[in-house]
């Protein structure tokens, strides 16, 4: 193992989440854009470029972040939502708007207090572009029904993170990591209100955005 590796791999421990000692698997398969995978991760997969010297960077450009959500059919029957065992419930606008606010602003407040790096939007050299991705985003939290009282719920919603970091001047990715979470509490089961559930949601994102906040000061550790 060369130097350049070596030195990726202790940057990549906590970018990774990794309990124990991370490596990349040089001889596994190779994403379509040259990524190799990353073992022993506490993201479900990553991968990074093994040519990459990550302690270069020392400022990042936030970048645009997507949301999708799963396809679920729209109901106002409140007979029909009682009777069904359906656990996949519409979001109106008003609360997808509210979770693309909440969900950016975790973020862009955690990445914002990383030590070692400053945000820019000036691109250059020692820059990393971070994109990030919610898919398939579903909620578990019926639509409020008059006198159906208290609900409690093991998970309120789930979503799958892409999270990618490329370098600024050439647009390559070096690094990507994809994971799938419940927004739950845990060991509780969660009464769902508007309180409750989007304070289940900040929680939930801030996890992750810890998560990477803290590989991103790994970095110049």
């Amino acid at each position: 193992m060369n130097k350049q590796i070596a030195t990726l791999l202790a940057s990549l421990l906590v970018i990774t989440g990794c309990a124990g000692p991370a490596s990349i698997d040089t001889t596994g398969e190779l994403t379509f854009d040259g990524l190799a995978p990353i073992n022993n991760s506490n993201f479900r997969d990553a991968w990074a470029d093994p040519d990459v010297d990550f302690t270069k960077y020392n400022k990042i450009i936030l970048g645009d972040a997507q949301f999708e959500f799963r396809a679920v059919k729209k109901t106002s029957n409140l007979s029909s939502m009682r009777s069904s065992n359906n656990n996949e419930f519409w979001i109106d606008d008003e609360n997808r708007a509210k979770l693309v606010e909440t969900v950016t602003a975790v973020f862009s407040k955690e990445l914002a207090n990383a030590k070692g790096f400053t945000i820019t939007e000036e691109r250059g050299p020692d820059t990393l572009v971070l994109v990030g991705a919610l898919h398939d985003i579903v909620s578990r939290v019926p639509p409020q029904m008059v006198g159906a009282g208290e609900i409690y719920l093991s998970s309120i919603g789930e979503a799958t993170l892409i999270l990618e970091a490329r370098d600024s001047m050439s647009g390559e990715t070096i690094y990507r990591a994809v994971d799938r979470r419940a927004i739950e509490r845990m060991g509780d089961m969660v009464q769902a209100n508007s309180v409750t559930t989007w304070a289940e949601v900040r929680r939930w994102a801030g996890r992750w955005a810890t998560r990477l906040r803290m590989g991103l000061e790994s970095i110049h550790e």
